[in-house]
């Protein structure tokens, strides 16, 4: 009886402790910045609606679909980051395409900035994940114009949702094991999955541990990087620089490998290589209950946001040291 007392004691001091942490880390953190802001949110909705409108549905059961966002996304990168190309590899005799473009000096040691561009079944995937797509786009636009010391690709991969995630059919893993096998030398990957959707609404944000709530605040209105422990000076710039001078809300969420939700996208199979990578999320289906659902569409999302944390991205990489 007496260790049971001890033990409820212990548990109530240590939720206590935790939730007094929470509200000063809320408390702590900085001011947002008023100012203006680089990205375009014309040439962000234009993407947005072309990804989801024209390239029905953008995955592997509609191939024609997938080469049509494709070719779309060389289009743009041609535009701003020439010459683009394919990376193009086969799943059971299916032929699949990454596309890349590159900015900065060629020799130079890179920074990957990634999303994927293919979408869960027969639905828009308007925020999982067109919204990342627009994201790589608009960095590449605001980017090409800059004094550049990396070699920047931004890579649009291929096969990211199931029946291909946690596989080596993952376009993302087929650009990371090539950097590797060619002895690239990698700085870091920036990944974005889901930077459209955001809600006001007190209780719009769930958790995979109810405790987060303490520190993160129970509305999606905020945009997070997630990284993993030990896992570089590159991932802790970036998450350390988005927070600095925020324009919309910014999180940071470390934790290892193996906690759930954390290796959710592309970023693990760079993590699987040994390079430092951050993913750029709003938290996915713990804050867009339209995830994989063909209610995730593109009127739904806020591009005045996805502006916000691209300048935060823009900043960032130009203030790489």
């Amino acid at each position: 009886m007496k260790f049971l007392k001890k033990l409820f004691g212990t548990i109530i001091i240590l939720f206590a402790g935790l939730f007094i942490w929470g509200k000063i880390y809320t408390a702590l953190q900085p001011a947002l910045v008023i100012r203006p802001i680089a990205a375009d949110t014309t040439r962000i909705k234009n993407d947005l609606f072309y990804l989801t409108d024209s390239c029905r549905y953008r995955n592997f059961l509609h191939i024609d679909q997938l080469d049509k966002a494709a070719s779309y996304i060389k289009k743009q990168f041609d535009a701003v980051a020439a010459p683009a190309s394919f990376q193009t590899y086969t799943v059971d005799s299916l032929e699949f395409k990454n596309v890349i473009g590159s900015l900065g000096p060629k020799d130079a040691e890179r920074i990957i900035i990634g999303a994927h561009y293919d979408a869960c079944l027969d639905q828009d995937g308007a925020d999982d994940n067109a919204s990342g797509v627009c994201g790589l786009l608009e960095l590449a636009r605001l980017l090409k114009n800059d004094s550049l010391k990396y070699r920047i690709d931004f890579v649009a991969y291929t096969n990211e949702e199931p029946p291909f995630f946690a596989s080596n059919d993952m376009g993302s893993y087929i650009h990371a094991k090539s950097l590797f096998d060619n002895k690239v030398k990698v700085k870091g990957m920036i990944g974005l999955e889901m930077i459209g959707y955001y809600s006001e609404t007190p209780g719009s944000q769930d958790y995979p541990l109810f405790v987060l709530e303490w520190f993160y605040g129970n509305k999606g209105n905020f945009i997070t990087v997630a990284k993993k422990y030990f896992n570089g000076d590159f991932a802790s710039f970036v998450s350390d620089r988005m927070k600095k001078e925020p324009v919309i809300p910014t999180r940071s969420f470390s934790a290892p490998s193996w906690v759930a939700g954390i290796d959710l996208s592309d970023h693990r199979n760079y993590w699987a290589f040994d390079y430092s990578a951050v993913m750029i999320t709003n938290t996915a289906f713990n804050r867009n209950k339209q995830y994989h659902q063909e209610g995730d569409r593109a009127e739904r999302l806020n591009i005045k946001n996805m502006s916000l944390v691209i300048d935060e991205l823009y900043r960032t990489i130009k203030d790489m040291k």
